[in-house]
């Protein structure tokens, strides 16, 4: 178990002129109300020296003035390396807002969820960050449930919410309905899908249905693969036997999408439109491929991750997983929340329905009556060699 406080003094791409530029943008974040599969891609290999983590205390000294917040995380294991990234974005996140009202203690669910929730409830934590990963958060839904305290999940499986769980992770689901929806407004009708097999896959397509029919086009086909070249190649060809399409969905990460799309420009798909998933915002490879040039996807804004990743680089030796940013925002949320949260009672739980949502680094979200965190997203086109956003996500919610 580790702690980590928030100091007096505040030490994303020299520190200062940084450090000053995210503070600045995290203050308006908190004064506006914001008018399974981890995803996101694999993450960065470390670069620099091991980062440190907070300072591992024996017990917890007792807070009368301070709420308690548990983060569970994996600390070690597989995964380790993503549960670490979180934990120092939480401890930037409490730098940054100058909290002094919240204690936030990290506990390592790879040393198993139910122990890590269990020792959380009883260290007195009245709101717990995580877990990362869909199997812990369905063991730690229903103990925290029986404490009455809510359980902010990094998960993106919506499977998951309800019954005191929210999910912030980021939903394929809305990624897909956003880039099919910008697509109808450029005058796409007949969209077709390459899904790979699986949960991910199984649920893109699902998107991908309601996404079109609620837009009013036609999907016109919709065909799965295993990855292996051999699928991917008969998937392409019984796209162009079943019909003409004017934009393809290839619901799979970067990598495989360069698979795909010399195939689809020699097999019946020379002119369609490309559209991909959040899994493409964090492969630039992308952006050297010409087949892929024109291509539409949509996901959560970069312009604060970067300075955030900057910030994060300097102060602990290497660059975060993409996924940091939840942590930081699950503490923006909870810092703004804490404001009228008055110490030693349980978490106002029905504050987070708030409709006119929360903002962040990911930028502006809320969660729906499901628990399922709504986002605003932007689409971006590949272009030669960068990303250009073609749509920028909007500023807040309107109802």
């Amino acid at each position: 178990m580790t702690e980590t406080d928030a100091p007096r003094q505040a030490d994303i791409w020299t520190a200062t002129k940084r450090g000053a530029r995210i503070l600045f943008a995290v203050s308006a974040l908190l004064v506006a109300a914001c008018q399974s599969i981890v995803p996101k891609g694999e993450g960065p290999k470390p670069t620099g020296p091991k980062p440190t983590g907070p300072e591992v205390t024996q017990g917890l000294p007792t807070d009368t003035e301070r709420h308690r917040v548990a983060l569970l995380v994996p600390m070690s294991g597989t995964n380790a390396g993503v549960g670490q990234s979180i934990a120092n974005a939480t401890t930037l996140a409490l730098l940054d807002t100058k909290a002094d009202k919240v204690r936030i203690t990290t506990y390592d669910t790879n040393l198993g969820a139910a122990a890590a929730v269990n020792k959380a409830l009883a260290d007195g934590n009245r709101l717990i960050l995580g877990p990362l990963l869909a199997d812990d958060a369905r063991v730690v839904g229903p103990i925290a449930a029986r404490a009455g305290v809510p359980v902010i999940s990094f998960s993106n499986d919506v499977s998951v919410a309800g019954k005191g769980v929210y999910i912030l992770g980021y939903n394929p689901n809305q990624s897909i309905e956003r880039v099919v929806g910008f697509a109808r407004e450029k005058g796409l009708s007949n969209f077709a899908g390459l899904v790979p097999k699986g949960v991910y896959g199984e649920r893109a397509g699902t998107a991908l249905l309601r996404a079109v029919e609620q837009a009013g086009g036609t999907v016109v086909s919709l065909q799965t693969f295993d990855r292996s070249a051999g699928s991917i190649t008969a998937a392409v060809k019984k796209l162009q036997a079943s019909s003409s399409y004017d934009a393809l969905l290839i619901a799979d990460s970067g990598r495989v999408a360069l698979q795909i799309a010399p195939v689809v420009r020699k097999n019946g798909g020379a002119n369609a439109r490309l559209l991909g998933t959040e899994l493409w915002n964090t492969d630039n490879a992308l952006s050297s491929s010409p087949v892929l040039r024109g291509a539409w996807f949509a996901s959560v804004s970069d312009g604060l991750y970067r300075q955030l990743a900057g910030k994060y680089r300097a102060r602990y030796g290497n660059a975060p997983f993409r996924l940091s940013a939840l942590g930081y925002d699950a503490v923006l949320l909870t810092v703004r929340i804490a404001r009228e949260w008055k110490v030693g009672t349980p978490f106002p739980a029905a504050r987070l329905r708030d409709s006119s949502g929360f903002a962040g680094i990911d930028g502006a979200f809320r969660f729906n009556r499901d628990g399922v965190a709504e986002r605003a997203l932007e689409v971006s086109e590949v272009g030669a060699g960068a990303f250009t956003v073609v749509d920028a996500a909007p500023r807040g919610f309107a109802d």
